[in-house]
């Protein structure tokens, strides 16, 4: 195959409607010349990351977007937002799959080039990090009217599945998808370096796994434990602990 030829095709020449409209002369400009790269994964290594980019400032405008519309009540818009937000959040977690696509050593090169750099200096992650605390001062404010109702009414003591109810579910399900993705990603790094080296940056394991026990929106979920306790007392006798063997329960010696 005539390399140049086809790399000359897939810059296309800046010059029709939609490359003009998409600026796909920059865009496409954004990653390394093959010739530069340190190995032929690392063109796949910077575009994942660059689209993962895309996807947090869609994300992060469009709850901006979800801000406005919550403080109007508009809660069917609202929850067409979350769920472009959580569409965006699957995709993310989606094409994290490619870079296991990279051999051990392969990564080991392209890591290098980063310096110190990792995905905890990303813009888009940190800003997704910032809003949920302005997202619940809204949830609050205006489903909780302001704070005349409580989260334990909206689940249970006056559960409805009203609007509050739903819009609640939607900031729970932004913050299990958050989650996911972190979780995705930790287990990229088992894949790509593990997580026994020595040297992660200066970034010890501690703090990675800390950010997978992180909850945006604590509240919502420990509503839950709340529920689970109040209503255990229903439950019945506790049975005795079933035998593994058996699947029968377990019967004190009578010796």
């Amino acid at each position: 195959m005539d390399r140049q030829a086809y790399k000359k095709l897939m810059r296309g020449n800046g010059q029709l409607d939609y490359e003009i409209y998409l600026n796909t002369e920059q865009l496409l400009a954004c990653q390394k010349e093959p010739e530069d790269l340190c190995n032929p994964d690392e063109m796949q290594f910077m575009i994942v990351h660059q689209i993962e980019e895309l996807w947090m400032k869609l994300m992060a405008t469009t709850l901006l977007d979800i801000d406005d519309e919550m403080r109007a009540r508009n809660s069917f818009k609202a929850l067409t937002l979350f769920r472009r937000v959580h569409i965006c959040q699957e995709m993310m977690s989606q094409q994290l799959t490619l870079l296991e696509t990279m051999s051990p050593k392969d990564y080991q090169r392209i890591r290098l080039l980063l310096g110190n750099g990792s995905g905890q200096e990303s813009p888009g992650f940190r800003v997704l990090l910032k809003m949920p605390k302005d997202l619940w001062e809204t949830f609050v404010d205006v489903y909780l009217e302001g704070g005349t109702r409580t989260v334990d009414q909206v689940y249970d003591t006056d559960y409805r599945h009203d609007d509050a109810y739903m819009i609640a579910e939607a900031l729970a399900e932004f913050d299990e998808q958050f989650q996911k993705f972190r979780g995705d990603h930790m287990q990229l790094i088992y894949r790509s370096i593990g997580v026994g080296a020595k040297s992660l940056k200066g970034r010890s394991v501690e703090i990675l796994d800390e950010g997978l026990r992180y909850k945006m929106f604590p509240e919502l979920w420990q509503v839950r434990a709340d529920m689970t306790d109040r209503w255990g007392g229903t439950y019945g006798k506790v049975r005795d602990k079933l035998d593994v063997k058996t699947s029968e329960p377990k019967h004190p010696s009578p010796h």
